[in-house]
């Protein structure tokens, strides 16, 4: 096909969170010119996220906090929470570059800190920046040593923008170039199906109040519409408006590669109804353009897609950290998980085991201790979460009555806390391998049941993100076709790509998988081609033809 172009570089990057960050600043360093698309104004949902990074093996922030840690402990962890997600010999680059995946980050400014958490939870206040933000301490893992790997990047609040915001200066001051208020709306390709370059449709020469509207705009819809899906759909209605009247089409060449680094789909309805409709009643945690399009794009050319019915989704038992010593239920009173396992575990067995019903049961004792817990031990958002549940809780002074209060088979949930009460008596193994250490026995009256289930949820909302996508090769980030063959010219990163959390989510887990697969696709995509005089080819070809545009 033969096109007229706007725009030209050597990688063209389309998406820019933490994925398309990485990858641009990777290919910058392997001698690329690159440039970056992003519908928005660049952040994604790394912006937005905790800012998590799951690194071990023996980091420097492992070291300095004191952290016994080595690639054997990191890898038999990973081996068995993610199973087939990616190959072993995947996995084990993974590990082995994790120490260094630190220092690259660190080398770009991104800040990390060594203070390790004291205590079980799923997000550490601002007093603490090293944790365990998976399931290392439950009864399913109890035969591999623990280590915090659980980096949270230095920051107040949420500390998604600590991590993206020095990428993105660290990617300026190299020359990455970044076209904001542009969408991608079609690779193109030429007569042999290479992928040669994106066709965008962009606001770049719309009057700046137009822009500024629209960044604004795109700011509030992505949080806090994150939170209030109505303001989302009647903001993203006025984006559409903005973009139909002002926006034009461009059309940018790539002469070694394009990047797919968009994101996931959480945040389109129809194709989660199409794919995971289980996980309906979600949170989407993303941007508006966690919507797909990316994963489209890479299907019109051709691309196969795996596991795009796999969803994480969250529901955090802690803090405070006495509630690892309650007893999850289910609607029908019997036991749902060990209490201490990372939130996305919980929330798959309460969606596909459990009909998404969870209440979690505490005697008196044990609430008086949380509510003592909760102020000290957890951040803002953790806090009202909690003071939300402890409201609306069901209190009874018998199991009967609480049971019945919250529509619990009354014998059922006697009979469950029996067992737990006899295992622990007895010195038993706990009924669903809780870990001695946190098992408590349930006392005497009254008792609480605290609403965790899974359904829409304006105060206690369950938060969950796609994690299926593109299938690409594993040693370079190219997108694979429906044959298994590439596509030459195209690669994925980040959630546009199955990728290493594919099958089981912990904190963190996903935006290291963001650096680890944007930096490969940026190192392949930058060395896809290496234009020597008299090489002949469509890429040789147009790298010269395109001199000057």
């Amino acid at each position: 096909m033969t096109h007229e172009w706007d725009l030209t570089a050597d990688v063209v990057v389309v998406g820019y969170g933490a994925a398309g960050a990485a990858t641009a600043l990777q290919a910058t360093e392997e001698g690329a010119q690159v440039l970056v698309l992003d519908r928005f104004t660049g952040g994604g949902a790394t912006a937005l996220s905790g800012g998590i990074i799951y690194a071990g093996g023996g980091t420097r922030v492992q070291r300095a906090g004191k952290v016994e840690d080595t690639p054997e402990m990191m890898l038999a962890y990973l081996e068995r929470e993610v199973g087939d997600a990616v190959s072993p010999a995947t996995l084990r680059r993974f590990v082995d570059d994790s120490p260094a995946m630190i220092d690259w980050l660190t080398g770009h400014g991104v800040p990390f800190e060594a203070s390790l958490c004291p205590y079980k939870t799923s997000y550490p206040n601002n007093d603490y920046y090293l944790y365990y933000s998976g399931s290392e301490i439950s009864g399913a893992f109890a035969d591999i040593t623990p280590a915090q790997r659980g980096h949270r990047v230095k920051g107040w609040g949420t500390s998604g923008k600590k991590l993206f915001a020095p990428l993105a200066r660290s990617a300026e001051d190299k020359g990455v170039r970044v076209e904001t208020l542009t969408t991608a709306t079609a690779l193109l390709t030429d007569d042999t199906g290479e992928v040669i370059g994106v066709e965008c449709r962009t606001l770049r020469d719309a009057p700046a109040r137009v822009k500024s509207r629209y960044a604004r705009m795109a700011a509030i819809a992505a949080k806090p519409g994150i939170y209030y899906p109505p303001l989302r759909r009647v903001l993203e209605k006025r984006l559409a408006r903005l973009d139909r009247r002002y926006a034009t089409t461009i059309r940018v060449l790539a002469r070694r590669g394009v990047v797919l680094t968009a994101g996931g789909f959480i945040a389109n309805r129809e194709m989660l109804h199409a794919y995971a409709l289980a996980y309906r009643n979600g949170l989407a945690l993303g941007s508006s353009g966690d919507d797909g399009s990316g994963i489209e794009l890479g299907r019109s050319v051709g691309a196969a897609t795996d596991r795009m019915g796999n969803v994480s989704a969250w529901r955090f038992l802690l803090p405070p950290s006495s509630f690892a010593g309650a007893m999850l239920v289910d609607g029908k009173g019997k036991r749902v998980i060990d209490e201490t396992r990372y939130g996305a575990a919980v929330g798959d067995a309460l969606i596909n085991r459990h009909d998404g019903i969870g209440w979690l049961l505490a005697d008196d004792a044990l609430m008086c201790t949380a509510i003592s817990q909760i102020g000290p031990q957890a951040a803002w958002f953790q806090r009202m979460q909690f003071e939300v549940m402890r409201r609306k809780a069901k209190r009874g002074r018998t199991l009967d009555a609480v049971a019945a209060a919250a529509g619990v088979d009354p014998a059922e949930l006697r009979e469950t806390v029996a067992a737990h009460n006899t295992a622990y008596a007895t010195g038993a193994p706990d009924p669903v391998g809780k870990p001695a250490e946190y098992v408590r026995p349930v006392g005497g009256g009254p008792y609480w049941m605290l609403d965790v289930s899974i359904k829409p949820s304006l105060t206690n909302p369950c938060p969950m993100f796609t994690v299926g996508g593109l299938m690409v090769d594993e040693q370079t980030g190219a997108v694979r076709d429906t044959r298994g063959d590439e596509i030459p010219g195209l690669y994925a990163a980040g959630r546009t790509a199955a990728g290493i959390c594919v099958n089981s989510y912990v904190s963190g887990l996903s935006l290291a998988d963001c650096i680890f697969s944007g930096r490969r696709a940026g190192r392949s995509a930058a060395g896809e081609v290496s234009v020597v005089e008299g090489v002949t080819g469509s890429r040789a070809a147009r790298k010269t033809s395109a001199e000057g545009v």
